[in-house]
């Protein structure tokens, strides 16, 4: 109930890990269907690498390379119901927000991504005001390049060019709000491939 997807991680490395305990054929058996039935975010996570995903979450496209850029992750402590969040939102999604082109760096990113939004974010923050004071945060930090709310809440993201910059925003939040949940992470340009982690967070 945190918006970055652990359920679903969970998950999806249960199936894989059966998968391979038994000796199936993951084509076979049609794994991605068999997530799909466990929840709309498993079979991206089976999938692993950077991807646009559409549908229920059953229609998976792999995203262009991203360029290495950090991330700062922060829950304000509070869990959210997917299921409330929809039922709590207004109007119609936005049109889907992607890119053919791979961002040269993560400037680039963050203005591609500048370019749409998050349809859930009004009506999360309508359940749980703190996620405003989140954002306000994390968009007050130096040197973010975005910020934004992730799936259907709590958690958000900053984005970050640089290392030490992540990490120095990490540290202020934690400061600000000792009772806060937040972390400095790489964004994982090639899943297979993490960029340089040098241990904030």
């Amino acid at each position: 109930a945190s918006g970055i997807g652990g359920g679903s991680v969970d998950a999806a490395a249960v199936l894989g890990g059966l998968v391979r305990l038994w000796g199936l054929d993951a084509a076979e058996i049609n794994l991605t269907d068999l997530a799909l039935d466990l929840g709309a975010d498993v079979p991206v996570s089976l999938f692993g690498e950077a991807a646009f995903v559409g549908g229920i979450g059953e229609e998976i496209v792999r995203a262009p390379a991203l360029p290495p850029a950090w991330l700062v992750l922060v829950n304000p402590g509070v869990a959210l119901s997917t299921p409330a969040v929809f039922e709590a939102r207004d109007g119609l999604f936005s049109k889907p927000g992607r890119f053919d082109d791979s961002p040269a760096t993560a400037a680039v990113l963050a203005e591609f991504l500048a370019r749409t939004g998050n349809d859930l974010t009004a009506a999360a923050i309508g359940i749980e005001p703190v996620i405003g004071d989140v954002l306000k945060a994390l968009e007050a930090a130096e040197e973010v390049l975005l910020a934004r709310m992730s799936g259907s809440g709590a958690t958000c993201f900053g984005l970050f060019a640089e290392t030490a910059a992540a990490a120095r925003a990490a540290a202020e939040i934690s400061r600000a709000q000792p009772g806060w949940w937040v972390r400095a992470t790489p964004l994982l340009a090639d899943a297979r491939t993490p960029v340089g982690y040098a241990g904030a967070g």
